[in-house]
């Protein structure tokens, strides 16, 4: 595993060497590559200008704001240049919160942290015991390919990970949702959806989380490589509505309990 960041972690006067490391895993994503289906050639882009429909060079595309329909406000490089921030190679805690006050929502990209050095290692085991006991998150900023992140670090396992957050105006108010009203719902379907939520209850460890589409892609790719034929892989049709929504708690509750007994 290659870091990406080395720095410092540092809250109040204590500061701790780590190094950042990606916690997501690529190599397993499927890539598609668009080609030309008369000679599997690879598909090119230019970067053409919409107005006068002429291929423009990469020295001579500037960045532009649009602050109004089809009216920019337009900076040249140099100009973002001077307000590019130089990482510090610190991450600042700023607070310690409750992990529970966070919303799942505000969470983006996952790093691990670990000590960079074995000198690292009691201040980097004294700030993950004393988030564990504390049940707190250090909340911070570190800034990465000039951009300034606050993050999120907590104690995981034996070691420490670090989410990337999104801040509040990238967030969309759920009340948004359009069509959403407040019903009154009968005591009876509460009981007996109640009911079935618990006899569908498992432990999240318990659950297998299997990417069935990549399974099917990659199966069909070696059957491709092979010469084989590729058999078209039937989906599951969709269960018909039922009207009758207490008909269909207690169908679905018997169910549940048979799966659980098998």
């Amino acid at each position: 595993m290659r870091s990406i960041w080395k720095g410092h972690i540092r809250f109040s006067l204590v500061t701790i060497p780590i190094q950042v490391f990606n916690g997501l895993e690529t190599e397993g994503e499927l890539s598609f590559k668009q080609l030309h289906d008369k000679d599997h050639g690879k598909i090119n882009y230019k970067k053409v200008c919409a107005g006068c429909a002429e291929e423009v060079p990469f020295g001579n595309i500037v960045k532009g704001y649009e602050y109004e329909p089809d009216r920019y406000v337009v900076f040249n490089k140099t100009e973002l240049d001077t307000i590019k921030l130089k990482s510090t190679k610190v991450i600042d805690i700023e607070a310690f919160v409750d992990i529970s006050e966070v919303h799942p929502s505000r969470f983006e990209a996952l790093y691990f942290v670990g000590p960079n050095g074995d000198i690292a290692n009691p201040t980097y085991n004294l700030l993950k015991q004393a988030l564990l006991q504390s049940g707190k998150a250090g909340v911070g900023r570190i800034v990465i390919r000039e951009r300034e992140d606050v993050v999120l670090v907590m104690p995981e396992q034996d070691g420490l990970i670090m989410y990337k957050l999104r801040y509040p105006y990238e967030v969309r108010n759920v009340k948004d949702i359009p069509d959403v009203k407040t019903t009154a719902v009968d005591d009876a379907q509460l009981q007996l959806a109640g009911t079935l939520i618990n006899s569908m209850v498992k432990s999240f460890s318990d659950i297998k989380f299997e990417d069935h589409y990549r399974d099917a892609v990659l199966e069909m790719v070696q059957k491709k490589v092979n010469g084989q034929e590729v058999v078209s892989i039937e989906s599951k049709e969709d269960a018909a509505p039922v009207v009758d929504i207490m008909e269909a708690l207690k169908r679905s509750i018997e169910e549940a309990k048979l799966k659980k007994g098998a």
